[in-house]
């Protein structure tokens, strides 16, 4: 049984928006696009690198297809770790807009995403991943579908942009089951969930 995965790059204030570039996503007149790139470095690459190589399928929502679809077919080179997996392994597009999907082994999901999720799940295979898709990701996470998280913290505030966790969220707990540190000063945190919050309170009993 395959597991769900997300990863994604995140500012110190959860902001996932346009890591790569300024053109990736303007929506809601964000204008800090590629705030990523400063922090890159090879740290970032080899952890990325591991886990293309888990990888046995996608699940990407629209402008996240539509970024990739744009790019890595032109990155031929079949032992290229990140290229080789995108380009051949299938990728399931989450979308309400787009009617068809050209890029190699690509498929529009339909239907409940939830029964889409398990369907996927239960089938042979390690990692069914989703990388960026902000709204995507939001929706399984709220939904409890997402069974890791990997995410690239990198050391900048950014102040607006669409974050990963928003306002009114479920309440979660998670386990930290790996981390490390880049060169510039990244942190790349796994979590899995281990269900509800749990609350308490310092003050002393009276």
């Amino acid at each position: 049984m395959a597991q769900l995965t997300l990863t994604t790059f995140l500012s110190l204030d959860g902001v996932m928006q346009a890591p790569g570039g300024p053109d990736e996503d303007r929506s809601d007149g964000f204008d800090y696009g590629g705030w990523l790139v400063p922090f890159a470095d090879e740290d970032m690459g080899r952890f990325m690198n591991e886990v293309f190589d888990r990888a046995d399928a996608f699940l990407l929502g629209r402008r996240t297809y539509e970024i990739f679809a744009s790019y890595w077919p032109e990155v031929t080179d079949p032992d290229d770790p990140i290229a080789g997996p995108l380009n051949n392994l299938p990728k399931h597009v989450v979308s309400r807009t787009l009617r068809t999907v050209e890029w190699n082994n690509s498929h529009l999901v339909e239907g409940d995403l939830g029964e889409v999720v398990a369907r996927l799940k239960a089938g042979p295979g390690r990692e069914i991943q989703v990388h960026g898709s902000a709204r995507l990701a939001q929706g399984l996470i709220a939904h409890g579908l997402v069974d890791a998280l990997n995410l690239l913290v990198f050391p900048v505030f950014l102040g607006k942009g669409r974050r990963l966790f928003p306002d009114g969220g479920v309440p979660t707990a998670y386990e930290l089951t790996g981390h490390r540190t880049t060169s510039t000063g990244a942190t790349i945190q796994t979590y899995r969930p281990t269900g509800p919050a749990e609350f308490g309170t310092f003050a002393a009993e009276e």
